[in-house]
């Protein structure tokens, strides 16, 4: 019997302190066409949200990490996956229908692909989310690929190979969350998989006012320039960390940001493995066109 699409790719869902979301979530993804699969990580809550997936959702495999892991969960999600590809989806999104089948045959037509980066459309008004404009014109040779090819992608909004996602060893820990997905898709690419933005593969999004917009601001550029130095030349990582500086100064959390990621740099280097200049050059050209003039950019970390 021919496997169908909704066999092929599990839904990983994670979710911390936001039961009444993540319960709408789940009603609405149980309900696409065809039998997806679906596993939550509930990343240490304590509303009471394992409890109510638990009693509403029994069908749904349900993991409780004792504490918050941050991204570093959805390694949990996928160690659970039975099925060649891995769907993500934070509890303040929603997978449209027929967007996963597009992926699925998107991936297995093109065995290169790791990643099909999805095109957020944000509320009810279904505003493009900034970050896939920008992907959408992305730089980047396009190499026969399905779709503009990326140097990053948006990790609650994605579909990913599972082998893949094996081979760079999954999320990062101690970044925990914000600009997580950066390492994982220069590691991707430098191993010769690649990564795509698809237009037509969609998902919802519903931002929830339950988020610390403060510290997302300060994880994000204390990711950033640990990822620098993990991976890129010691110039360009110089570089990225005047950049997150003047970022940081502007934003008036240079101090506290920066601290935190001094303390954590000793540990970052012991993970330094410097990309090839093939991957540094695409790396470099998608900071150049950050800095060109264009329409307005993308507010979380994408390309």
């Amino acid at each position: 019997m021919e496997t169908t699409a909704a066999g092929r790719a599990t839904i990983v869902v994670l979710t911390h302190n936001r039961r009444v979301q993540v319960l709408s979530t789940l009603e609405y993804l149980v309900r696409l066409p065809g039998r997806w699969p679906v596993v939550v990580v509930d990343n240490g809550s304590s509303d009471g949200s394992a409890a109510a997936i638990a009693s509403r959702f029994p069908f749904v495999m349900l993991i409780r990490a004792k504490r918050n892991l941050g991204a570093a969960a959805r390694n949990i999600g996928v160690a659970y996956a039975r099925t060649p590809y891995v769907a993500f989806c934070d509890d303040d999104t929603q997978w449209e229908p027929g967007a996963l089948e597009r992926a699925v045959d998107l991936l297995d037509d093109t065995p290169t692909v790791a990643v099909v980066s999805a095109c957020v459309q944000v509320g009810a008004m279904r505003r493009p989310d900034p970050a896939c404009l920008s992907m959408a014109r992305s730089p980047l040779a396009r190499e026969h690929l399905p779709g503009p090819q990326l140097l990053g992608f948006m990790a609650g909004a994605c579909v990913m190979r599972t082998r893949a996602f094996y081979e760079v060893g999954g999320y990062w820990p101690p970044f925990f969350i914000g600009g997580e997905e950066a390492l994982m898709a220069l590691d991707l690419v430098e191993k010769g998989w690649r990564i795509v933005y698809a237009n037509d593969v969609i998902t919802r999004h519903f931002p929830s006012v339950l988020r610390d917009s403060r510290l997302r601001e300060r994880l994000l550029i204390r990711n950033a320039i640990w990822v620098a130095w993990m991976r890129r030349p010691l110039r360009a990582a110089w570089h990225e960390t005047s950049v997150q500086w003047r970022a940081a100064r502007a934003r008036g959390i240079a101090w506290p940001t920066m601290l935190q990621m001094i303390l954590g740099l000793p540990r970052a280097l012991r993970y330094r493995r410097v990309i090839s200049p093939a991957v540094e050059s695409m790396r470099a050209m998608l900071d150049l066109a950050a800095v060109s003039p264009a329409p307005p950019g993308p507010d979380r970390h994408a390309a």
